[in-house]
């Protein structure tokens, strides 16, 4: 009975630890943009040494996993290119345009994202659930921009909803190719072009003046490395893992920790300010988000 209740927890466990690797992407992204890197240069260094490392990952694990058709390559285009490289473009803007809370909220808009998204494509139909979830996450929103007075812009509130809708675009394209390859074979592949992506928009020649000029081109490297661990490759294999282990719709419901993780690192590590508007915005939103995988889940059993 023991070893069977150990078993049940594993899975939940795993995603935790992703949603926690993921709540603390403002304290890297923060760090390097204290030598003079943009948003554009920090993302080219996270997914650039991610797809190194998945790709060393997948060379180790299963070569015949680098084989894709030709054809598909439009569908990881728009997972590197429209939403892994978009998200987190907008996700790291946001960060330093916002607070943490703020913006990790913003980007967990995701499943609404996805609700609309999936009536689109996978023409789902609508219900009371997501009608009131829409309602619950608009008013959040609303909470956590210039309402409760974190001092939002308009621009700023269009970024983080821009890392929300590209989030939640990353389940819809990921649904439809891990429905012919294995997941650690789309990962590898999205973070590819994403890093390709980055290269394209980050002005390398300056990014590389900027680390050679830092007098700590090693710290630079080291860390980006790090950053690439913490924020993407431990996760998203931790993540992939609990999802061998627990339903998708309880893995969502799991991971909207990550948000509160990202609010208490705002908090304790750079001393920002959690006033009681923003705190109801960011309850309204983790509601939204709660109802839309309960239905889920009620729709599985």
């Amino acid at each position: 009975m023991g070893n069977k209740d150990n078993k049940s927890i594993i899975g939940p466990v795993l995603i935790i630890v992703a949603a926690v690797f993921w709540g603390t992407m403002g304290i890297f992204v923060r760090a390097l943009g204290e030598y003079g890197l943009s948003s554009f240069q920090i993302v080219c260094l996270r997914v650039s040494f991610a797809a190194v490392i998945f790709a060393l990952c997948l060379l180790v694990k299963d070569r015949s996993g680098f084989k894709i058709s030709l054809k598909d390559i439009p569908l990881f285009l728009g997972l590197g290119f429209g939403s892994i490289l978009f998200f987190t473009v907008c996700y790291f803007t946001a960060i330093r345009m916002m607070s943490l809370s703020t913006a990790a909220i913003l980007l967990y808009t995701s499943p609404i994202w996805i609700m609309l998204m999936s009536m689109l494509f996978f023409h789902e139909k609508i219900n009371i659930s997501r009608i009131v979830a829409l309602i619950l996450a608009f008013a959040g929103c609303v909470l956590v921009s210039g309402i409760s007075g974190n001092g939002i812009t308009f621009t700023g509130l269009l970024v983080g909803l821009g890392s929300g809708f590209g989030y939640g675009l990353y389940s819809i394209l990921g649904t439809i190719a891990l429905r012919k390859y294995k997941p650690l074979t789309v990962t590898t592949y999205t973070f590819i072009f994403a890093a390709v992506g980055s290269f394209i928009i980050c002005r390398p020649f300056d990014m590389v003046s900027k680390i050679s000029g830092s007098g700590k081109v090693g710290f630079l490297i080291m860390f980006s490395v790090l950053t690439a661990l913490v924020t993407a490759v431990i996760p998203f294999l931790t993540y992939t893992l609990g999802l061998n282990k627990v339903e998708a719709s309880n893995a969502g419901i799991i991971a909207t920790i990550e948000p509160l993780v990202a609010t208490l690192v705002g908090i304790f590590v750079f001393r920002e300010p959690l006033t009681y508007m923003s705190g109801c915005g960011i309850v309204l939103i983790i509601a939204a988000v709660v109802i839309l995988n309960l239905k889920i889940k009620k729709k599985d059993k």
